[in-house]
């Protein structure tokens, strides 16, 4: 039961972060926080900090 709401828990936080950043960045953030997402799923870690690097920047300037 723990794992189940961890996974709803999460998947409520990532929706709620995608319709955030496509408010303030249109589909670019949401791209972004796409290549965020499976950079992380494929342990590719400068994919994940590049996208995470940049979304941040974006995120400042909007």
């Amino acid at each position: 039961m723990d794992m189940f709401l961890f996974h709803m828990i999460a998947g409520l936080g990532e929706l709620s972060l995608n319709l955030w950043a496509q408010t303030q960045l249109g589909a670019v953030g949401v791209v972004l926080l796409f290549l965020i997402g499976v950079g992380i799923r494929a342990r590719r870690a400068g994919l994940a900090v590049g996208a995470a690097v940049v979304f941040a920047f974006l995120m400042t300037q909007a």
